[in-house]
């Protein structure tokens, strides 16, 4: 099982950059699939997630309007679409893939992708 994230780098405020995880041992549309960050000296916390059934999504407050988390299950890969970006944005960014159902708990994570957003 292997989450490999790709696409991060240096943009300036206000620009945009696209998120790829691509899994390889498990199938994504069976998963909740999500992005978690962290920042230097802070908590890694929850940026967007997608369900499994559904495809339903959920966003941070902090990136709401700006952030797009979306799936390919033919590609086995999930994106996230970051625009507008802004300083307090820069952060590792985490993929995690989650699975439960009765007795039954998989957790996967992404080795990370660093984003900085400066000028």
């Amino acid at each position: 099982v292997q989450l490999v994230e790709s696409g991060g780098g240096l943009v300036q405020p206000g620009g945009s950059l696209s998120l790829s995880c691509a899994a390889s041992g498990f199938t994504v549309s069976r998963y909740a699939m999500s992005w978690y960050r962290q920042a230097p000296g802070k908590e890694r916390e929850l940026v967007a997630s997608i369900s499994s059934a559904g495809g339903s999504t959920k966003y941070a407050d902090s990136v709401k309007g700006r952030f797009t988390i979306s799936r390919d299950n033919a590609k086995n890969t999930v994106y996230l679409q970051m625009n507008s970006l802004k300083p307090e944005d820069t952060a590792v960014y985490y993929c995690n893939g989650h699975y439960r159902f009765l007795s039954r708990e998989y957790d996967y994570w992404g080795q990370g992708t660093q984003v900085t957003v400066s000028s």
